[in-house]
């Protein structure tokens, strides 16, 4: 057992105290490991990193949730079926300037589990399709379904580039919801991510009996997080006793700017120790409470978890099961925001929903009658949150832009055009409804910090698309 936490703990944090060093000086992994090699650039990019970047949490589901059925931008459609429940009644929900009808839980903010206002000053919904009805195809969708060049999966095309200037000890993404579900793991650079369920990251770093391991075990895990301190002074005694030979400008600007002082140091050690101990299950608050861990100690910047939002409701009477989990999935969501809050990164981190498919809003037989919904290709949506998003509804759902998806009829609700100018939802807009997927992908990973010329070189012509800068605040493509 202990042997398997060592390898773990070394994947996660590299060998000889590498990934702890950096934890310990605030600085990334890639300079401590040869501070003379460090260019001008690196350097600059870490720095710049720490206002613009952006971490990022995706929430995955293989199962094609019904979450697109019942948020902002379906309301407007007669034909869209939604519950009656009244947990989840139509209300009007106000997103910047526009007023939109969408699900209760959307929309409150004084129901306990509901978002907060400061959530919904940056959340946006973003209207796509994902082109599969596939349980299995969540690994391709998370590659555009061949949108990407080598094969690479989305949110590592956004980790290859936010490593390095976030300074992060590793670049893989990191699983904490996947659990035996296969088909939600991540890859990077065509090796499988880490898969890593809350708990064992709590045994790990803080463990429960025992001892060993980078980090110590049991009784010894929170002792160690407390030798940060130590481990800091030495790493930065040496760094500046190299700065003072032969050190650029730059390179003392660097240490400057980001060399973590004692009493960040020893927040961040207690900070680290209150959020593992507080994992008690691999529910959704312990996935929170891991991806904030995992971001405080700056190990990768993507995590993903999975949030339920209806499963795979084939046969889903009065769709009671939609209704039941569109409430406690939206709280999860809120959930997350107060565990990154609770670590102080509620404006370091990014939010983002990609599911392998969205289910039938209306044109069979089962919808119309409540009693349950289908895999749906033509119409899925992404809910983003963080500082860099603008609150609002990109894209929405127009008759004819499905069809065919386990019977559904060629007049079908799907996933509208996009006119790239307003981010409006409208049929002829110069943002086609096939390459939605695209621009959801651009987008994205602008608001993540990255300059949409640098993700267009990991996309192909398959991908299509354009950055929708409606959906974008203090940032642009």
């Amino acid at each position: 057992m202990m042997k398997r936490r060592d390898a773990i703990t070394a994947a996660l944090f590299g060998s000889g105290y590498l990934g702890l060093r950096a934890i310990a000086t605030g600085l990334p992994a890639w300079y401590l490991a040869n501070p003379s090699k460090a260019t001008a650039q690196d350097l600059a990019c870490a720095i710049a990193a720490k206002d613009k970047l952006q971490y990022l949490v995706v929430a995955a589901s293989s199962n094609g949730d019904p979450i697109n059925c019942n948020c902002p931008g379906t309301y407007e459609v007669a034909s869209a079926v939604h519950p009656d429940q009244a947990e989840v009644a139509k209300t009007t929900l106000t997103l910047g300037s526009k007023s939109y009808g969408a699900a209760l839980p959307w929309a409150s903010t004084d129901v306990s589990g509901s978002l907060a206002a400061a959530t919904l000053s940056r959340i946006n919904f973003f209207h796509y399709r994902t082109g599969s009805v596939v349980h299995g195809d969540q690994p391709k969708v998370m590659k555009l379904m061949g949108g990407t060049n080598r094969g690479e999966m989305l949110v590592s095309i956004y980790a290859k580039y936010l490593a390095g200037c976030l300074g992060s000890i590793q670049s893989d993404p990191i699983s904490v919801g996947a659990g035996r579900n296969a088909t939600e793991l991540l890859s990077f650079g065509g090796r499988p991510g880490a898969n890593l369920s809350p708990t064992s990251l709590k045994a790990m770093l803080g463990g429960t009996t025992g001892g060993g391991g980078q980090f110590g075990g049991g009784a010894s895990g929170a002792n160690a997080l407390k030798s940060l301190r130590s481990l800091r002074d030495s790493a930065l005694d040496k760094l500046n006793a190299l700065a003072k030979q032969d050190a650029t400008n730059v390179q003392k600007q660097f240490l400057d700017a980001l060399a973590a002082s004692q009493t960040q140091v020893r927040q961040l050690a207690d900070t680290l120790a209150s959020t593992l101990s507080s994992i008690s299950a691999d529910d959704v608050k312990g996935q929170a409470l891991a991806a904030a861990a995992l971001f405080s100690a700056n190990v990768t910047p993507v995590v993903s978890m999975h949030i339920p939002f209806g499963g795979d409701n084939h046969s889903d009477q009065n769709l009671q099961a939609e209704a039941d989990q569109l409430v406690s999935g939206v709280a999860g969501i809120q959930t997350l925001l107060d565990a990154l809050a609770s670590v102080g990164l509620q404006d370091k981190v990014t939010f983002a929903t990609l599911n392998v498919f969205g289910r039938n809003l209306d044109g069979i037989a089962k919808v119309t009658s409540k009693s349950g919904r289908d895999h749906y290709a033509n119409h899925a949506v992404a809910v983003l949150i963080g500082k860099n998003v603008a609150p609002g509804v990109t894209g929405g759902v127009m008759p004819g832009g499905g069809g065919g998806s386990f019977g559904g009829s060629s007049t079908a609700l799907g996933a509208a055009d996009i006119d790239s100018a307003t981010g409006a939802g409208q049929a002829g807009g110069d943002v086609p409804s096939a390459q939605t997927y695209g621009s959801l992908a651009r987008t994205l990973g602008v608001a993540l910090g990255i300059p949409a010329a640098s993700i267009a070189t990991d996309l192909n012509a398959n991908a299509g698309g354009k950055v929708i800068n409606t959906a974008l605040n203090g940032v642009s493509g």
